[in-house]
C-alpha cells in the first residue's frame, strides 16, 4: 500500500521536503565565488550534476536568488569543489547565512588556493576542484540552473591511480532529506553488460 501524495493539497514547502527526502543522495556542489566588491563566497547546493561533455559543462541549482547567484552574475566565474566527509563541519557551516559581506572562507577558516584560469579561489583543504566560467542560467520557477563550463581541474596526486580518482579516496558526501547526510558506504562495482550479450531475442 502507498500514500499518495497530491502537490495540490501540500503547501509548497512540505511537497519540497517530501522531494528532497527521496530524490537521493544528491551530490553537492560546494561553489565559491566573489562579488564585484571582491568578498569570496563559498557555499554548499544540493542540486548538482554534469550538464554536458563536450565541452564538460557543470549545472548547480540556486534555490532562490542568493549570494552565489549574485556573485556569478557579476564576476562571470566560480569554483566547484569538492564536499568531504573530512570537511563535513565546515560544509555544513558555509551554508550560514553570514551576510553579504562576510566571507565563508574566513569564517569558517578555511584555505583560499589561487585557481589557475580565474580570479575566483579554490578551497585548498578539498581534494577535488573545478574551475568554472559561466554559460548561462536558466530561471526555473523560483530557482535558478547555473551551467559553467568547465576550464580546469585540480585533484589531489594521493586521490589518484593512473590518473583516475579513486572514490574511496575522496570520500565524498551527499545530501539526504531533512538534516541528513549521506556518505560513500559500501562501493559495489559492476560492468555495464553489452547489447550483444543479451539473448538474441532482446536485439534488434
Amino acid at each position: 500500500m502507498r500514500k499518495n501524495f497530491s502537490r495540490h493539497n501540500f503547501s509548497d514547502t512540505q511537497f519540497y521536503r517530501l522531494l528532497t527526502a527521496t530524490v537521493v543522495p544528491r551530490p553537492i556542489a560546494w561553489v565559491a565565488s566573489r562579488s564585484a566588491e571582491g568578498v569570496d563566497n563559498l557555499a554548499p547546493h544540493s542540486f548538482y550534476t554534469v550538464a554536458s561533455v563536450k565541452p564538460p559543462v557543470l549545472q548547480f541549482t540556486s534555490v532562490g536568488c542568493k549570494d552565489t547567484l549574485n556573485n556569478i552574475r557579476e564576476t562571470g566565474e566560480f569554483t566547484v569543489n569538492l564536499a568531504t566527509e573530512r570537511l563535513f563541519e565546515k560544509v555544513n557551516a558555509t551554508g550560514t547565512a553570514f551576510g553579504r559581506r562576510v566571507s565563508e572562507f574566513d569564517a569558517v577558516n578555511l584555505t583560499r588556493e589561487p585557481s589557475l584560469t580565474i580570479a575566483v579561489p579554490r578551497v585548498k583543504e578539498s581534494p577535488v576542484s573545478v574551475e568554472c566560467l559561466l554559460n548561462r542560467i536558466i530561471p526555473v520557477g523560483d530557482c535558478f540552473i547555473v551551467l559553467g563550463e568547465v576550464l580546469h581541474a585540480a585533484v589531489d596526486e594521493d586521490a589518484l591511480e593512473d590518473n583516475h580518482p579513486l572514490i574511496e579516496k575522496l570520500q565524498p558526501l551527499s545530501r539526504l532529506g531533512r538534516d541528513e547526510w549521506g556518505t560513500a558506504g559500501q562501493i559495489r562495482r559492476i560492468s555495464r553488460i553489452r547489447a550483444e550479450e543479451w539473448p538474441g531475442h532482446f536485439r534488434d
